[in-house]
């Protein structure tokens, strides 16, 4: 499987809890399947660890970004600019982050030891 396959499926399942889930556990998810998505598309191109930072640095650029204003305004005019750029900077959200990239390359490199790839360091199809 290519990891961009993954794509479809992060995006149903982040916006299955930003629909249907709420609390802290809804928005932590979301927080880190975002990252995730950014892995999906990026670890076709990019070995695994540089998927991974490219995730973690695209997603953390977009949360320092949130600190400008600019992302609240567009996010008070589209739905769509507040699932891509969200609203307000949050702290905690860095490391979830973190996690939904790890998780990205965590199943891309166990769907590559899964099909005996000797080497796990490029996706395999």
């Amino acid at each position: 499987m290519r990891p961009w396959l993954a794509v479809p499926v992060v995006l149903a399942l982040g916006l299955g809890v930003h629909a249907f889930a709420g609390g802290d556990f809804a928005k932590y998810a979301g927080v880190a399947l975002y990252a995730t998505l950014i892995y999906a598309l990026v670890a076709y191109w990019l070995r695994p660890l540089w998927a991974t930072l490219t995730a973690v640095g695209v997603s953390w650029a977009v949360e320092f970004f949130q600190l400008t204003g600019i992302p609240a305004e567009l996010s008070a005019r589209s739905g769509l600019a507040r699932l891509v750029f969200g609203s307000t900077f949050n702290a905690p959200d860095l490391f979830w982050y973190v996690a939904g990239a790890l998780l990205g390359m965590a199943i891309v490199k166990g769907r590559m030891v899964e099909k005996g790839s000797g080497d796990v360091s490029r996706p395999t199809s």
